[in-house]
């Protein structure tokens, strides 16, 4: 009986005890039996009550109901659906609105996992990205214009560039984005303490289908590796023709002095010849160590392994180095284990070895001390070289497999140095998938520690 005090079906209800009353007062004219009257009125109003609660029921009630999951579909709550009979226009109805729900619902999902991956793809991009409208407010920053310029993107978003992004070159950029309405590119230069950070920037305007400009969108390249590169082709480039014209020079020196008449003072010529000799010596191991550099630096390049025992290697190398130890007076000793053997290149761990000891021997003041350490650990061998030489500073250490780099420039090249031991060695050790590391402090020494896998 609730149903009927609802505000429709009580405004029903009054009509049809209004059409009853007036019912009344027509039969009233015509008869004066009051109680066929009564009984006539009570059967139309239970009749009439009858036919609107069936009408309620069936067509009004399921009306209601998708009204209300109409407007659960316009506050976006695609999930909402309508329960009625199954058969009649007001069923199709129902059918048709769970269909339009349902679609909508998938359209949703179908979005948000394309907001998704679009997130995705943005935040793990390589580039950084900066989204402006046409005021210059900031709607997206990525992860990596994040990492560019630190904070988070509340820092950002919402905020005029110009306030968060303080360097002049990215507002130069902005405005001249904006300005002549094409792509704009633009390099910056970030320093934070020691570091330095070179970042290209491309401004790159944005339209919509009238061809309003709506907005820029900056893309960030970090280019440090490739300036690095640069300066070290440069440096390459640098050291080799250094490198290359102080032997080239003294051999054409002396040999212009015995064309123009030294010939004849057999001293003076002995002389001459032993300096030439020397020179082109030096620029022979300078050629063959770039040769070196240049095959392991190549893709392709595949060490030739084969099964190697350490002892006997070192067996092998000794002699080579002990002759410039002694001449020095540094006591060079060597501790292994048993029975060491690892599957590698031997011609190319030969040269690690013979490179790190000539090179602790050659750094390593008279009467100093030199070891060699040869150990199996777990999965690697290790290989310590240590001596109580010049050492090198903290500085330095992140610069000496460099190319040319040299911790002592004129004991390197007075002991016929090229300055490319330590970068061989260390592609040597990365192709057989290996690792180097250095400790060392100035005048105090040094030790470097070669970790190869055995297989």
């Amino acid at each position: 009986m609730r149903a009927l005090f609802t505000r429709p079906l009580f405004a029903y209800n009054s009509g049809i005890l209004l059409i009853v009353v007036i019912t009344g007062l027509i039969i009233s004219q015509l008869t004066d039996e009051y109680v066929i009257l009564g009984s006539i009125l009570v059967v139309e109003y239970i009749i009439l009550l009858l036919m609107m609660l069936h009408v309620h029921d069936k067509y009004m009630k399921p009306i209601r109901k998708a009204s209300n999951t109409v407007d659960e579909l316009v506050k976006g709550n695609y999930r909402a659906r309508i329960h009625i009979p199954r058969t009649g226009s007001v069923a199709e109805l129902g059918n048709k609105l769970n269909i339009l729900a349902r679609n909508l619902n998938e359209f949703a999902m179908q979005e948000q996992i394309q907001e998704k991956q679009l997130t995705t793809v943005i935040d793990n991009t390589q580039s950084g990205l900066v989204l402006l409208d046409e005021k210059g407010y900031i709607h997206l920053v990525n992860r990596k214009a994040l990492s560019m310029f630190g904070g988070n993107s509340r820092d950002y978003i919402g905020r005029l560039y110009y306030e968060v992004l303080d360097h002049e070159g990215i507002h130069q950029t902005v405005q001249q984005t904006f300005l002549y309405e094409k792509n704009v590119k633009e390099s910056i230069t970030q320093t934070a303490g020691m570091d330095t950070k070179y970042i290209e920037i491309v401004g790159a305007p944005i339209f919509n289908e009238r061809s309003l400009l709506k907005g820029a969108v900056l893309v960030l390249y970090d280019i440090t590796h490739l300036k690095k590169l640069e300066l070290m082709r440069k440096d390459f480039v640098a050291n080799v023709s250094h490198e290359l014209k102080t032997p080239i020079t003294s051999i054409k020196g002396f040999a212009e002095t015995l064309l123009d008449g030294a010939l004849d003072d057999k001293e003076t010529l002995q002389n001459f010849l032993s300096i030439i000799h020397d020179e082109s010596t030096r620029l022979q191991v300078l050629i063959e160590d770039l040769l070196t550099l240049s095959r392991l630096e190549k893709d392709e390049y595949k060490p030739v392994k084969s099964e190697i025992n350490m002892n006997r290697l070192v067996e092998e190398v000794l002699p080579i180095t002990n002759h410039a130890a002694e001449q020095k007076g540094i006591s060079l000793t060597v501790e292994m284990d048993n029975n060491i053997s690892l599957r590698a290149d031997k011609e190319r761990i030969k040269q690690i070895v013979i490179n790190l000891l000539t090179n602790a021997v050659n750094y390593t003041p008279e009467n100093g001390d030199v070891k060699l350490t040869v150990t199996d650990k777990d999965e690697n061998i290790h290989i310590e070289v240590s001596d109580t030489g010049i050492g090198i500073s903290q500085e330095a250490i992140p610069r000496i497999f460099e190319r040319f780099y040299r911790v002592d420039k004129a004991r390197s090249r007075n002991t016929g140095g090229t300055g490319l031991g330590l970068a061989i060695v260390k592609h040597i050790v990365e192709v057989h998938d290996g690792r180097i590391t250095v400790e060392s402090e100035s005048n105090k020494g040094s030790t470097f520690h070669v970790y190869l896998p055995k297989i």
